[in-house]
């Protein structure tokens, strides 16, 4: 029996006569990390904006933990249980790393009865941003400045803002995009631990990063889902090979 948490069907999406994503079928699975791969324009980003919910799909559906959610509002998705990061750092630079996932934490516990408390003392949303924080390794810079941190932090903080929102799907757009060796390895080792109880889709260019983290691989090519496996498959695979590795 799988847990399937997010799943579409025969999602498009055109932008006049070009169709940057066209009739995909795909399922995200509790416990585990599904990547999304294929080059620059062959569709990536455009699957997670219709995902989210941040742009509407042209034909398909979207189902979040057994519901039709294709016509949901982006924060309706977000309250539902689905959480997003992008490929561009969205921190607050001047706000303290606590302050920045306490504002995340606070779209998901609103307290609108509440009007005469100010919304930084909610005990609610300041334990959920600690322990997301906490998870994400950043126990130790809780009073800095969000713009101070190094660009690997920085990406960190961005999973622990969705976290922090209880997430059951998360959507990852990028998180290893300019890091280091170390900073690499301190995300796929955090990434590692993520998958216990959500289902993770990874968008990523790093493929050895790829190899290493992905339970699933999807690969798509101008739009279209050319081979959906396990890893093992999808690198032996000739059409893959030909599209995108590269025949190695």
């Amino acid at each position: 029996m799988t847990d399937t948490l997010l799943r579409c069907e025969g999602l498009t999406r055109r932008w006049g006569g070009l169709v940057a994503v066209d009739g995909v079928s795909l399922g995200f699975e509790r416990g585990q990390v599904h990547a999304v791969i294929g080059t620059n324009g062959a569709g990536k980003s455009t699957l997670i904006n219709m995902l989210s919910g941040e742009i509407p799909p042209s034909a398909g559906t979207v189902h979040l933990l057994g519901q039709d959610v294709t016509g949901w509002t982006q924060p309706r998705r977000a309250r539902a249980g689905l959480g997003r990061s992008y490929q561009r750092n969205t921190i607050f630079p001047g706000f303290t790393v606590l302050e920045n996932c306490r504002l995340a934490a606070q779209a998901a516990y609103q307290r609108p009865w509440a009007w005469w408390q100010a919304a930084s003392h909610c005990e609610r949303s300041l334990g959920a941003a600690r322990q997301a924080l906490s998870r994400a390794g950043l126990d130790a810079v809780l009073d800095r400045p969000a713009g101070l941190l190094s660009h690997g932090q920085k990406r960190q903080l961005e999973i622990a803002m969705c976290l922090a929102t209880a997430p059951q799907v998360l959507l990852l757009d990028e998180p290893l995009a300019g890091m280091g060796a170390e900073e690499t390895e301190r995300m796929l080792a955090l990434l590692d631990e993520l998958r216990q109880g959500h289902a993770t889709l990874l968008v990523e260019h790093d493929m050895d990063a790829v190899f290493r983290i992905a339970d699933w691989i999807t690969v798509m090519v101008n739009g279209v889902v050319i081979a959906s496996a396990a890893p093992g498959a999808i690198r032996s695979d000739p059409a893959v090979q030909a599209a995108y590795l590269g025949g190695h």
